[in-house]
């Protein structure tokens, strides 16, 4: 069964979530265990993709953005068709390749399509299991699928955190509560 833990630090602005969630999956990822970053738009998207870079201080993170809408599926698409040789690339260029999120999901069980340990979404992951981070608004429909869920509450989170708790409390899912007080140092 899922475990779902509930980071809550004393910080008030959801940057401070997303800084938390790089450390986790820092720690993840030096644990063996695949990530995926539940988002709630491609705006969060790119912001959570450009602290990877860099955060922790000096550490980039390997991860990848998946696509789950058309145009990100294209350009996922059309950037896997331009490693492939030549003559694929031909064929790529006289066909139109659109790559649902279910598609992209089968490739990746497959080992297709799954380059980073990280993945960042708003609309869902390309693999089963490992560690679900969500900092999307509402309690993903997948999250079963994964061994752990991480939620991270601040400040301005804290109204959604206790409808998510009610959520997976009502559902039997086992809790685990962490106040976190200075944790970035």
């Amino acid at each position: 069964m899922t475990r779902v833990d509930f980071y809550v630090l004393e910080d008030l602005s959801e940057d401070a979530a997303m800084r938390f969630a790089c450390r986790l999956c820092l720690k993840a990822i030096q644990g063996g265990m695949p990530v995926h970053v539940q988002l709630e738009d491609k705006a969060q998207v790119a912001a959570m993709d450009t602290l990877l870079w860099d955060y922790p201080k000096h550490r980039f993170l390997p991860h990848q953005v998946v696509a789950g809408t058309t145009e990100a599926a294209a350009e996922q698409t059309e950037s896997a068709n331009a490693t492939d040789s030549a003559e694929k690339e031909a064929e790529s260029k006289d066909q139109t390749n659109i790559q649902t999120s279910e598609q992209a999901r089968d490739r990746a069980k497959n080992g297709a399509g799954v380059k980073s340990p990280i993945h960042l979404g708003c609309d869902g992951p390309l693999h089963d299991g490992g560690l679900l981070i969500n900092l999307a608004f509402q309690v993903p429909s997948f999250f079963g699928r994964f061994d752990r869920v991480a939620e991270i509450i601040v400040g301005e989170t804290k109204d959604r955190g206790r409808e998510h708790y009610k959520f997976y409390r009502d559902r039997g899912y086992p809790l685990h509560h962490h106040d976190l007080k200075d944790w970035e140092n």
